[in-house]
């Protein structure tokens, strides 16, 4: 062998050796989930929220900025819907928390999506409630008007689209869903192509928030029902939410689905990452009275630590806080 192949040849071997040596057993195990523990940066952690102009980005924003100091920093992650975000959570490499919507759970259970899902993720805590919007032409009266014409459920998968699919077939008001990102229904709901956009966020919504009182744009009620309100509670919108949609001294009625910051179960015996995120739960326990100020998102003065939620497992973590901070 001359000494020319035979260096190539050991060029070889060196690159394979050292990408054996770099490489962990849960790099090559295809359970890890892509998920490389030792990898992960000292402090960070990541979060992966909704979509620009919504709720759940502002509050993760929000999270970044009141708790970040030299042992943390929290990634925030734009997220494509409550269904996607659980996958990311479980898949994604630096993915440890989401927020979702309450319901995604018992969806996800019922579509037997991901087996033992219960066992997989937890939550650190109930943030606050979603209100259900439906901003429909000024000429629709009410739900009922909808019957036969289109309705944006937001794009396929998301929190939006698991609520407004189930309103309406508990309402049984049949309306044609169309899945289109929320800033892309809107402008097709003025160009007259659908007849209502649902989106189900904390108010106020940004993207509302620009509407002018010219674009003949109404929200809808929503009116409450036994069969509705088996499923969420009531909630109102009014004037001082959206002062161009909603006319003074008047609410609008409609219901509400929570929020939820989830995070992953990671084995604290396998992976340090478990007591990363312990960490952080705790941190923010400890400075959530920061985020009830100014100029952090109103929404944050509806947190209840001490509020459960069915169905769902809280974090060993902010368990074993809230035991001694009662």
């Amino acid at each position: 062998m001359n000494k020319v192949l035979r260096y190539g040849v050991w060029l070889w071997l060196a690159s394979m050796a050292s990408i054996a040596l770099a490489t962990s057993p849960a790099d090559r195990d295809p359970n890890s989930r892509g998920r490389v523990d030792h990898l992960s940066n000292k402090g960070v952690v990541g979060i992966i929220a909704g979509g620009i102009g919504g709720t759940y980005i502002r509050i993760a924003a929000d999270m970044a900025a009141v708790l970040d100091n030299p042992n943390l920093r929290v990634l925030t992650i734009a997220g494509q819907g409550s269904v996607q975000n659980i996958d990311d959570l479980l898949y994604l490499k630096g993915i440890d928390m989401a927020i979702v919507q309450s319901d995604v759970l018992e969806y996800l259970k019922r579509q037997n999506t991901y087996p033992n899902i219960d066992k997989k993720i937890s939550y650190i805590t109930k943030l606050y409630n979603e209100e259900f919007h439906l901003l429909a032409k000024a000429d629709i009266d009410n739900l009922a008007g909808l019957t036969g014409k289109k309705v944006n459920f937001d794009v396929k998968g998301s929190g939006t689209a698991i609520t407004a699919s189930t309103l309406f077939d508990t309402l049984k008001i049949g309306v044609e869903p169309t899945y289109y990102d929320q800033a892309t229904a809107l402008e097709k709901l003025k160009n007259g192509e659908i007849g209502a956009l649902a989106y189900v966020a904390g108010k106020p919504v940004t993207l509302f928030e620009k509407i002018a009182a010219a674009e003949n744009l109404r929200l809808l009620a929503v009116d409450y029902s036994a069969g509705l309100l088996d499923t969420y509670p009531p909630a109102t919108i009014s004037h001082q939410d959206y002062p161009n949609l909603i006319p003074a001294n008047e609410e609008i009625r409609t219901v509400a689905v929570s929020a939820v910051l989830a995070v992953y179960q990671w084995n604290p015996r396998r992976f340090k990452r478990h007591k990363k995120v312990a960490d952080f739960a705790t941190y923010f326990l400890e400075h959530l009275n920061e985020f009830q100020k100014p100029p952090r998102h109103p929404k944050w003065r509806e947190v209840s630590l001490s509020a459960t939620l069915p169905g769902w497992t809280r974090f060993p973590a902010v368990e074993q806080w809230l035991q001694t901070h009662r």
